[in-house]
């Protein structure tokens, strides 16, 4: 059933996610890739997360949801807007979780580099897991081959030669994306050792993640240490691809790992997509800042601007792919 509503004499109580709220939030997406433009490739990554978060927070305000924001650019007294506790929308509509990232992949556009995103995921209220209090987890996402094949718990070579042969296909077919850092130099040599390739993403594990589990994708497996926030944010895209993705929290210190455990944390516990995010009821909205493998970036045509996102609904499965053109002497310099 889409849209369960509960009322009383004083009007809608609760509503949850429906289909449409998809549609709204892309406009907060596209709003912050269009504005991230002027700062593509020019060196400055904060000036363009700036952009970014002012205006998907000014689209938000209009969306028609109250959501609270479970993953955001921070603490309040580190991040004036789009908080982790924030309140967004104007409160009339679904009560959800929400994690927002402007700009997944600030250095990139700083760069111009490929792959950077605009991202929002919903779910219903209370179902997102708060792993604020520890930054990084090791990952492991797949597509739905995978599940009941690879476990995060094995030697990459193991889960290598499985999904090689739960797919029917040579170990030197299977290519795995992992974040291109010093702590992964290891695990990316016993990836080749292991006869597969990789792609060494810049940044952005997000998109990594999410394209494991997209069938036309060229990526089989998306692996390594990355943003615990991240991790979330794919688990609700994964609701909808039918992929997966297991988890371990990675703690830097013990510091982190007590502030995990006081915050009610599971160490040395695998959490999958079903447990990162608790509902079936989720969204997942990203639009192209750069070009990527999962979305194009913004593009400027003549008098306009093209957006090109994408929407996945996890309760029905649906994956849609959004253009839409602005006209261009309404939001840059021209």
């Amino acid at each position: 059933m889409v849209g369960i509503v509960t009322t009383t004499n004083t009007g809608i109580l609760n509503l949850h996610p429906d289909r449409n709220l998809g549609m709204e939030l892309v406009r907060a997406t596209e709003a912050a890739a269009i504005r991230a433009v002027p700062f593509i490739g020019h060196g400055d990554k904060n000036a363009a997360d700036k952009a970014a978060v002012d205006a998907m927070r000014a689209f938000l305000a209009t969306v028609n949801f109250d959501g609270v924001i479970v993953i955001g650019e921070g603490e309040k007294d580190e991040a004036p807007m789009l908080f982790n506790g924030e309140h967004v929308g104007n409160g009339r509509g679904p009560a959800c979780d929400i994690a927002v990232d402007p700009i997944d992949g600030t250095s990139l556009t700083a760069a111009g580099r490929q792959n950077a995103v605009s991202v929002i995921a919903v779910s219903d209220r209370g179902t997102m897991l708060d792993a604020s209090s520890v930054f990084y987890m090791n990952k492991i996402a797949t597509g739905p081959e995978g599940i009941g094949v690879v476990d995060i718990r094995k030697p990459i070579g193991e889960n290598i030669r499985a999904l090689a042969k739960a797919t029917g296909r040579n170990v030197g077919d299977i290519r795995v994306a992992i974040l291109d850092r010093p702590r992964h130099q290891e695990l990316i040599q016993e990836i080749r050792d292991a006869g597969a390739g990789t792609r060494l993403l810049l940044d952005g594990d997000v998109a990594g993640g999410i394209n494991a589990a997209r069938y036309e994708s060229r990526i089989d497996m998306c692996v390594g240490i990355g943003g615990s926030p991240e991790g979330v944010v794919t688990a609700c895209a994964m609701k909808a691809l039918g992929g997966q993705i297991q988890t371990i929290l990675a703690p830097k210190d013990d510091d982190e790992k007590q502030r995990g455990i006081d915050a009610g944390l599971k160490f040395d516990h695998v959490y999958d997509q079903d447990s990162l995010v608790t509902s079936d009821n989720t969204f997942f909205v990203a639009t192209g800042v750069t070009d990527g493998g999962l979305v194009e970036g913004v593009r400027r045509k003549g008098p306009i601007i093209r957006t090109d996102s994408i929407i996945l609904r996890g309760r029905s499965g649906t994956i849609r792919r959004v253009q839409a053109d602005y006209r261009a002497d309404r939001w840059l310099e021209v």
